[in-house]
């Protein structure tokens, strides 16, 4: 049976877990949406370097775990010199992991802009970058943005990977609430439903908004 008093008695532990989440949530999708339109004009960019760097990126890291990825940043980065405490690191995995998912989704949705357009702007002496800012760019993110969103959803719910690391986020404190409670179900229950608070709603507004987008065309 789930014990109100694990809540009540623990709540401040559970808000700044959720501060925390929210936190690293919204920096790695600014993050990842800026680096994946970046590997994204790589991919399909006539510049051969540029396309092969693009695409090893992408399939490497969709390809491998999150918790490596995260790893790379928190154990391996200190071999080099460089120590970042759990929740930058967790942060940047989850950055740079996101970001391949969104960089194939930008990309999809830059592919999908008639071809014609591309050609009309150049021809009218925009260089490719000017193309792609003020005529390709615009076009492909209204397209991207339903993916893009369901990928945010998917971010906060890995943001508990942090909690590996001792990244200070909710799963992290739910471990916390249950190290010293012994109340397992109760202390991960309100973990639950935090995170379903989070979510939910932005699984209602994704769903709102891609709905919106189908009928404006």
């Amino acid at each position: 049976m789930i014990s109100p008093d694990i809540l009540t008695d623990n709540w401040d532990l559970y808000l700044e877990g959720i501060r925390n989440t929210l936190s690293a949530s919204l920096l790695a999708l600014a993050g990842s949406f800026i680096l994946g339109v970046i590997v994204a004009i790589m991919r399909i960019t006539s510049f051969r370097l540029l396309n092969i760097l693009g695409a090893v990126y992408v399939e490497f890291f969709r390809n491998i775990p999150l918790l490596l990825v995260v790893y790379i940043f928190f154990l391996g980065l200190p071999a080099l010199g460089l120590t970042l405490n759990g929740f930058i690191s967790g942060t940047l995995g989850l950055m740079v992991y996101t970001s391949a998912y969104i960089a194939e989704a930008v990309r999809a949705g830059i592919q999908s802009v008639p071809i014609g357009q591309t050609e009309a702007a150049r021809s009218s002496g925009l260089t490719y970058t000017q193309t792609m800012r003020h005529v390709v760019l615009p076009q492909a993110v209204k397209i991207v943005i339903p993916p893009i969103t369901n990928q945010f959803l998917n971010l906060v719910k890995n943001s508990s990977i942090l909690s590996v690391v001792s990244g200070f986020d909710l799963m992290y404190f739910g471990d916390i609430v249950n190290s010293y409670t012994y109340d397992t179900v109760s202390s991960y229950a309100f973990v639950a439903v935090f995170y379903l608070i989070l979510t939910i709603p932005l699984s209602i507004a994704s769903n709102a908004l891609e709905r919106r987008l189908l009928r404006s065309g």
